[in-house]
């Protein structure tokens, strides 16, 4: 949202009254936030006494919710009322920062970062981490303004959004500003389809069913990492617009409604240590199940299936032993315009808990898709409107519009009662045999209208999608635990992280659309989130075949994968029998690659990092990485480059180092792009040096004892330790130490009495354990 007129002036109906200087600073106890600074900014240099007279401040606080994390709050009227900001689990009451003051300003401390503010004119709020000042707010950064009716400035929030969603027009902002160094680069700001690199976009704030081909999002996140070794949190759910050197080059600029704007700077000095630290504060995901790993199937959209339809795409994947974990119910599983009544068809589907028990018999997960929706034709309409359930407009009325459903209404996830009432018919159907549930939409929400709890509408947009998706979430960690709660979920925002899967929507069926499905996920990871998935193939059309045989290794060289469709099946047959032969190859390498893959998902419960992990992340000293979004690292240790062409051209950066091929065992010095022609069975799939990589010996499904027959492939690497642990899906692990010398391999388990494993080098012998402990000449 751009307030200015170039460098000197504002835009028409614009006024701005900015932090012109330090006057007093502070050092003020609280009881929740501990040691805080407080600094009255006056909006003119005071000169006299009477310069005190009439004269707006902006007020601002500083203090530290966690350990390597600033809280900047920037207030115009303090008693005005607010939207609140997330949930963040991570803050410690009291605080966690250090604040000492003296004649040139004042300090705050937590951990590696630190917070002055200069005494004084020009207003001056500089963030250092490790002692090296990363960004800061100087003249003209902390901004009170106001927009007149009649004014050209643009909102920001979609135009499909306004005129359909009602959403109000504000007329007071407030604005920050912080530095953007020469060549440092901004990254995140949720799910984004388009550039990698933020630097130069203007990005909104506001959820939209959107779709991978526009600027618009499911997952906003108003989070950005710099390349420069911080983040920045703004603390509202509401409507936050970015400026990304877009208005002020030099700047990224953030901007909200009303009267205080509040965020956070997070410490690295590494992208990692700054997800870490986000994480930690805003929450993590538990460990996900190991069959949530393996390949789910789908009835696909708008396509004709009953009982049959599924057991024999089923029964025929399996003969062509093409391993699958879960197979998902779409929409049509309930009646047309009943959505969500969550009752099974009985046209179609006359004995529900016999066909899941069924299926179940063939050692399959059930997913059922739901939206939070409750259609004017449902037989739970009456009863929702009655007992309050929904949301209503101002006058009392329920809000209902016939986009999607007809007649539809919102379950208002603010009162606690619709939550139970929503969550009762979930039981019903976890009762009856569904394992996990596709949290589908949650995005247009309304901004017209007034909630149960009195929450701000504007609050309410993209907040509305964590209450929905926790809500769903917390059905299944009660039936089921927290380790084997799944959804897959389409919309989200901060703290959505902790509620995994997540997949990128509705894309289309061609190799540009794989791509920005690709740059989505790439986003959506640099905003904390761990796991991810997208519909192989594409959802909208029918892909030709060359593009799903390579949208099959790209989907199975993520952390989780789904063949789903809109009005096509994506069973691979249908395509041709070579597309049969690579989904089984690149389903085998997965189901192979398990003890890697799940122990990537248990760190991510535990750090925060991605499974899927973009290049800036792993390489963030590497400047040719810097800009780099059609490759990616599985995992710390497996560079995956899809390829995006027909004729199986692809380029992609190989970082420095010794990398040996996954598929092939060739070696190669990176630091330098390759050209190559791949097949449709393979891809550029190379591994770091210093890996271990612990290979299961079960192709077949994706939960099994990794232990057994484990393999460790002990790549090129310098003298040294490396530590690899496998963790098993049923409960404990074990760790295995490789030490590399000049001139031989130890690898050693942990406990001394781990089951035999082999050991072996790319294109080397295979050596077992003897006493836990195997020993080769390098």
């Amino acid at each position: 949202m751009k307030f200015s007129d170039g460098f000197w002036m504002r835009r028409p109906g614009v006024s701005a009254l900015f932090a012109e200087e330090a006057y007093t600073i502070d050092h003020v106890e609280s009881v929740d936030q501990g040691s805080t600074l407080r600094v009255t900014a006056p909006t003119k240099v005071i000169g006299k006494r009477g310069d005190t007279l009439n004269r707006p401040v902006l007020t601002t606080i500083i203090s530290s919710p966690m350990e390597g994390v600033i809280r900047i709050r920037i207030e115009h009227f303090a008693g005005a009322r607010t939207r609140g900001g997330f949930s963040l689990p991570g803050a410690v009451v009291g605080g966690a920062g250090s604040v000492r003051t003296d004649a040139a300003g004042g300090y705050l401390e937590s951990g590696p970062i630190v917070a002055t503010v200069a005494q004084g004119s020009p207003w001056m709020l500089d963030f250092l981490v490790n002692g090296e000042r990363v960004t800061g707010s100087g003249p003209k950064s902390q901004a009170y303004l106001r927009v007149a009716d009649n004014s050209g400035v643009e909102t920001g929030i979609p135009t499909s959004a306004v005129s359909e969603v009602g959403v109000p027009r504000a007329s007071s902002f407030v604005h920050e500003q912080l530095d953007l160094s020469v060549g440092e680069l901004i990254y995140g700001l949720g799910e984004r389809f388009g550039p990698l690199v933020k630097n130069g976009q203007t990005v909104e704030i506001w959820n939209a069913d959107s779709g991978t081909a526009s600027e618009q999002a499911y997952k906003s996140i108003p989070f950005y990492l710099s390349s420069k070794g911080y983040g920045v949190l703004v603390n509202d759910p509401g409507h936050v617009s970015f400026e990304v050197g877009s208005e002020a080059v030099e700047r990224v600029q953030f901007s909200v409604s009303g009267e205080a704007l509040e965020y956070f700077v997070i410490a690295g000095p590494t992208p990692k240590d700054v997800l870490t630290r986000y994480t930690q504060l805003t929450g993590r995901p538990p460990v996900l199940p190991a069959w949530s790993y393996g390949l789910w199937l789908s009835t696909s959209f708008t396509t004709d299936y009953d009982e049959g339809t599924v057991s024999g795409f089923i029964d025929e994947m399996a003969r062509r032993e093409l391993p699958i974990s879960v197979f998902h119910f779409d929409c049509f599983w309930m009646r047309e315009f009943n959505w969500c009544d969550f009752e099974w068809d009985s046209r179609v589907f006359p004995d529900p808990e016999g066909m899941l028990a069924r299926l179940h018999t063939k050692d399959i997960r059930i997913s059922v898709w739901i939206n939070p929706y409750i259609g004017q034709r449902s037989p739970l309409f009456p009863e929702a409107q009655e007992a309050g359930y929904l949301v209503k407009r101002p006058d009392g009325s329920v809000w209902q519009w016939d986009n999607w459903q007809a007649g539809m209404g919102l379950v208002d996830f603010t009162n606690p009662d619709a939550v139970s009432w929503f969550q009762s018919h979930l039981r019903r159907l976890v009762g009856q045999g569904v394992d996990c549930f596709k949290t589908d939409f949650a995005e247009r929400i309304p901004t017209d209208v007034m909630w149960a709890d009195g929450s701000d509408p504007e609050r309410m947009h993209n907040l509305y999608s964590s209450l929905y998706n926790r809500a769903v979430h917390d059905v299944l960690v009660g039936a089921r635990g927290a380790n084997d709660a799944v959804l897959f979920a389409r919309s989200g925002t901060v703290g959505g992280q902790s509620m995994p899967v997540h997949w990128g929507g509705d894309s289309t069926s061609s190799f540009d659309s794989m791509a920005e499905t690709l740059r989505g996920g790439l986003s959506l990871a640099l905003s904390g989130f761990a796991h991810w998935s997208h519909d192989i193939g594409g959802f909208e059309g029918t892909p030709d075949p060359e593009v799903f045989k390579r949208w099959v290794a790209f989907g199975l060289l993520s952390s989780h994968s789904r063949f789903h469709g809109s009005e096509t099946y994506r069973v691979p047959w249908n395509f041709d029998e070579e597309a049969v032969e690579v989904t089984r190859v690149f389903t085998h390498l997965k189901m192979r690659l398990m003890p890697y893959i799940y122990q990537a998902g248990v760190s991510a419960a535990e750090n925060g990092i991605p499974v899927l992990r973009p290049m800036q992340l792993e390489f963030p000293g590497d400047p040719a990485a810097a800009y780099l979004d059609r490759q990616y690292m599985l995992g710390a240790d497996i560079l995956v480059a899809p390829v995006f062409s027909a004729d199986g051209s692809v380029d992609y950066y190989l970082p420095g180092g010794t990398w040996t091929n996954l598929l092939t065992g060739e070696a190669a010095e990176g630091g330098l792009w390759r050209r190559e022609v791949h097949d449709v069975f393979s891809l550029p799939l190379w591994v770091r040096e210093d890996a271990v990589l612990p290979w299961g010996y079960d192709d077949s499904r994706p939960d099994y004892d990794y232990l057994e027959k484990l393999t460790l492939v002990v790549y090129p690497g310098k003298p040294g330790v490396t530590v690899t642990t496998v963790t098993m899906p049923a409960g404990g692990s074990e760790q295995f130490t490789v030490e590399r010398t000049d001139t031989d391999v130890r690898v050693r388990a942990s406990s001394g009495n781990a089951q035999t494993f082999t050991v072996t080098t790319p294109g080397g012998p295979s050596l077992a354990s003897q006493d836990g402990e195997v020993r080769f000449v390098r």
